[in-house]
């Protein structure tokens, strides 16, 4: 399998592999959160200073649908908007207690799915992955991704 194109398409399989098993993490919740819901949970967690042109601009949406997201999520509680104390004309996202609590579960059943994928594999198997992985994240130019690898 030595051609570029061989691997790209054991990736791409391997990829879907790997979204199969993270969705179905996913799915586990209760109460169910959309996806694209779970992206802004996803975005505003990463960057504590997340207003609304910031968040549209990362899901690649205008800000009316990024309102729109931001709507549904502050009536299911998971999420605040609140003046931004630097700039009191914008309006900062911020995480409620539930929705750290619903993103700290999501990442368990996340990490406990992948574990028990990991678990079939042999430990030679497992360091082999490791280092493809941090391979691959090396050559795609991802450092801090691949600064978490080395710490695995």
């Amino acid at each position: 399998m030595d051609r570029v194109t061989d691997v790209a398409v054991a990736v791409e399989s391997t990829v879907d592999a790997l979204v199969a098993v993270l969705g179905a993490a996913d799915q586990a919740q209760s109460p169910s959160v959309p996806p694209a819901q779970l992206r802004v949970l996803t975005i505003v967690a990463d960057n504590r200073h997340t207003n609304m042109s910031r968040l549209a601009e990362a899901l690649e949406v205008v800000p009316s649908s990024a309102s729109r997201l931001c709507d549904r999520l502050e009536a299911t509680g998971l999420l605040r908007r609140v003046p931004d104390p630097r700039d009191r004309r914008e309006v900062r996202l911020l995480l409620t207690p539930s929705a750290r609590k619903l993103l700290d579960q999501l990442r368990d059943r996340r990490r406990q799915a992948l574990g028990d994928v990991l678990e079939r594999m042999t430990p030679a198997d497992r360091q082999e992955l490791v280092h493809a992985l941090r391979s691959f994240a090396d050559a795609a130019g991802r450092t801090g991704e691949s600064e978490a690898l080395r710490t695995a």
